[in-house]
């Protein structure tokens, strides 16, 4: 477009001086078109010499000359972008037009659509593994060990005792804890049934030696018989003395752990005792780097139970979003709620974005890439004011004769 452009300035310089020449061959006698074509060639060359200097001006110094008001792109660089930006912000990121284009994309419901969509659930599987093994190779071991210990330093710290009573306090009226005493009511009582060889293990070592062995196995039934009986009427009677007993000991207990000041000190003993073994914490850590290999195994197996579970739980998910008019309308609300805060309380930063980008860039190199980029247009320009030159200087031309013969 430069070629054109200069061409057209180039030719209409070469029929000016031609036209100069013919004049000044044929004097007096010179044809009366002459003056014509002069005169449009001559205004035609103006106006592409000045459209030149204009389109050039923007970008460079016409001829490397220090004239003012020139270079504006380079110079003006910075400018350029703070008022991009400023012009962004009060056009596009004001909370009214952010919040309407946010509901007008119905996100939710586009969302949801694409996720139910059975052809993208090979997608959907590769993309939560693919998220799933980042964020695992972003924690690191050392951290996550250290994150461990500071949860259980964080979990010894305050006082459980009077919080856990309070809690046994309700279990127990509220009739929570009938059922765990009922449970170990059951499992007493099958031990009893099993334990005749341990009882007569018993009788045989701490029993009188000189007691003949046909008394310690009488002995050894009877009180096998009566542990077993005695267990059975325990599991069966939810009255008995002894369900009551180990009712009244878990409510004193519960009493106990928010009031008594010694049942609350050996507590937090014992809890502060246990959290700090180095047991537990190498246990969690341990436990960590297991888990972190199984799941990166599971990872690399596209049919694994760990890959469908999730891919399957969101695909679920997109089809109750999908189905459920109410709840996307909900979600439309919550997105236009999160598009106005992040407009009213961050467009600032959002729009230095373009500015510092912007003031990033090396002046000349963005001359030139802006150049690059509206140029062809520009140089219709100057092909329009070699055009428009000619015409405007025909035109006058045509007056002036008229007029003046």
């Amino acid at each position: 477009m430069k070629i054109v452009a200069t061409g057209l300035l180039v030719g209409a310089a070469a029929i000016y001086f031609l036209m100069r020449w013919i004049e000044h061959r044929d004097g007096s006698d010179t044809a009366a078109w002459v003056g014509f074509v002069r005169a449009a060639a001559e205004a035609g060359m103006v106006g592409a010499l000045a459209d030149w200097f204009a389109v050039t001006a923007l970008f460079r110094q016409p001829l490397g000359l220090p004239i003012p008001h020139t270079a504006l792109i380079p110079r003006k660089k910075d400018q350029i972008g703070e008022q991009l930006g400023e012009f962004v912000e009060q056009n596009f990121m004001t909370p009214e037009v952010i919040v309407e284009r946010a509901v007008d994309l119905d996100m939710p419901r586009r969302v949801s659509g694409w996720l139910a969509d059975p052809v993208n659930a090979p997608r959907v599987n590769d993309e939560v593994s693919r998220a799933i093994r980042l964020g695992s190779e972003m924690l690191r071991d050392e951290d996550v060990e250290k994150f461990i210990q500071a949860v259980l330093s964080w979990a010894a710290e305050p006082v459980w005792a009077p919080p856990l009573g309070r809690v046994l306090e309700q279990l127990v009226d509220e009739n929570r804890v009938e059922p765990i005493i009922q449970m170990l009511c059951e499992r007493a009582h099958e031990w009893a049934i099993d334990s005749q060889d341990l009882i007569d293990r018993v009788v045989d070592r701490d029993g009188p030696t000189w007691v003949p062995g046909f008394v310690n196995n009488l002995v050894g039934d009877k009180i096998y018989r009566e542990l077993v009986e005695f267990t059975y009427k325990v599991r069966a009677d939810p009255d008995h003395d002894l369900r009551r007993a180990m009712h009244d000991f878990v409510k004193d207990f519960a009493h106990e752990l928010q009031y008594d000041e010694a049942t609350i000190a050996k507590f937090e003993g014992i809890k502060a005792e246990l959290l700090g073994r180095d047991e537990v914490t190498g246990a969690a850590s341990t436990a960590w780097q297991a888990g972190k290999d199984v799941i990166e195994q599971m990872l690399d197996d596209p049919s694994s139970t760990l890959r469908t579970s999730i891919s399957d739980a969101i695909v679920r998910l997109g089809v109750r979003i999908r189905d459920d008019a109410p709840l996307q309308a909900k979600m439309n609300t919550w997105v236009a709620r999160v598009a106005r805060h992040v407009a009213d309380n961050y467009s600032t930063e959002i729009i230095s974005v373009i500015t510092e980008t912007v003031r990033g860039w090396d002046a000349v190199e963005t001359s030139r890439k802006i150049e690059l980029q509206v140029g062809r247009d520009l140089q219709f320009i100057r092909i329009n004011g070699t055009v428009v030159g000619s015409l405007a200087g025909l035109a006058i031309y045509t007056v002036s004769v008229l007029v003046f013969g």
